[in-house]
């Protein structure tokens, strides 16, 4: 009888883990579509909930610093998007992930990112895209939400991200398709 006890409560933790792990693939995936609406909305305010307070973003760019904070990382997208509206255009960026790393109260996200700008219509000019690739580390806060403490990126062909296949759980952009140029 005592290990049947054993065995079920055995049973119910494993659930309950699993459970855990679903709700913190959720809740990390969240971030993704923080950022895919902050770029289509073009609302740097969005990302005050996915940057936790003391956060770093390393960006690609050899001549900046690394960025500290959350309101200086927010004023850097605020800058950007800023640039987006004046030139009477839009943006758009999505996510591939293809790794996910949770210890404990700390998880790393590994993939990547597509960003497409589309000129104001006026301007004749076509649709580009870059792409990159990006590692985050975010730690979970008390109400179970996650938050950036560390954002970097680097450059990256656009193929990479057309070629990276779904992970089970793992945030997956589906708005871009391969363009038909080369």
């Amino acid at each position: 009888m005592r290990v049947l006890l054993l065995l079920a409560a055995l049973l119910m933790s494993i659930g309950a883990f699993a459970a855990n792990a679903m709700d913190d693939n959720k809740a990390l995936n969240t971030n993704y579509q923080r950022f895919v609406e902050a770029f289509q909305s073009l609302d740097p305010e969005v990302l005050e909930k996915v940057y936790d307070e003391n956060a770093c973003y390393i960006t690609d760019k050899q001549d900046r610093e690394i960025v500290r904070g959350r309101q200086a990382i927010v004023a850097v997208y605020h800058a950007f998007f800023g640039k987006i509206k004046r030139k009477n255009a839009r943006i758009e960026v999505d996510f591939r992930l293809l790794e996910r790393t949770i210890e404990g109260n700390s998880a790393t996200d590994v993939g990547y990112y597509l960003v497409r700008f589309h000129p104001a219509a006026d301007t004749g000019e076509p649709v580009s895209e870059f792409a990159g690739k990006f590692v985050t580390v975010a730690k979970k806060q008390k109400d179970g939400a996650w938050s950036l403490t560390v954002d970097s990126n680097n450059g990256a062909d656009s193929r990479f991200y057309f070629d990276a296949k779904p992970v089970p759980n793992l945030y997956y952009g589906e708005q871009f398709v391969r363009s038909l140029k080369p």
